[in-house]
């Protein structure tokens, strides 16, 4: 996976505006080694300790809009400062990086940086975070907002049943009915069943 590096300077053009002071304090204070990457599919960001002479490393997807990309970088740094405090006697989205991670979150929306929906949807999140942004259905949803919107791509929820619809890989599939939270999908080439989370961005067809 290619990554780059990110000259500091560089990361302004990454973020909201209004919170790139904050997140330089942070990364310089702890000495970070920030890389931006291609797309990852499983993950939008990621830390790596500090050991042996190695700074820590967090990197974060290149893709996501300012406001996902503010989010996902605060959640890595919530990592760092669990790791500071606990190194590894806790697990990796317990208790204290919940912690951790509403006390950053909080200093943040202080500083009103985030659109009102944004918000209002981060202030429910504080008392619980999710361990991932893309487990977050409703955060998910209101940053999709924010996105550069390319010609055909959608959530699935946002798709008719019975309407057939392509993901990244080249796949297609026809939306079926809701279970529970998830969408039932039936791939066309093999007849095999799937099941699609609701903000599941893909590109329909036809």
């Amino acid at each position: 996976m290619a990554k780059q590096e990110a000259p500091l300077h560089q990361l302004k053009s990454y973020l909201p505006e209004g919170s790139f002071e904050a997140v330089l304090h942070y990364l310089q204070h702890y000495k970070v080694q920030l890389t931006i990457t291609r797309e990852r599919r499983s993950v939008l960001g990621d830390y790596r300790n500090a050991y042996a002479g190695h700074n820590h490393r967090i990197s974060v997807n290149g893709n996501l809009n300012p406001y996902a990309f503010l989010i996902t970088l605060l959640h890595e740094l919530a990592h760092l400062f669990t790791y500071e405090r606990y190194g590894h006697r806790v697990q990796a989205h317990g208790p204290e990086w919940k912690n951790e991670y509403s006390k950053i979150l909080a200093q943040f929306l202080l500083k009103k940086i985030f659109p009102a929906d944004i918000h209002t949807t981060l202030l429910q999140t504080l008392q619980n975070p999710a361990a991932s942004s893309c487990a977050d259905t409703a955060l998910l949803r209101v940053l999709h907002r924010y996105d550069d919107k390319q010609e055909g791509i959608k959530l699935i929820e946002n798709l008719p049943e019975g309407a057939l619809f392509k993901i990244k890989d080249g796949r297609v599939f026809k939306k079926m009915e809701r279970l529970r939270k998830r969408y039932r999908c039936i791939e066309v080439a093999t007849g095999k069943l799937y099941l699609f989370s609701p903000v599941y961005e893909i590109e329909s067809i036809g």
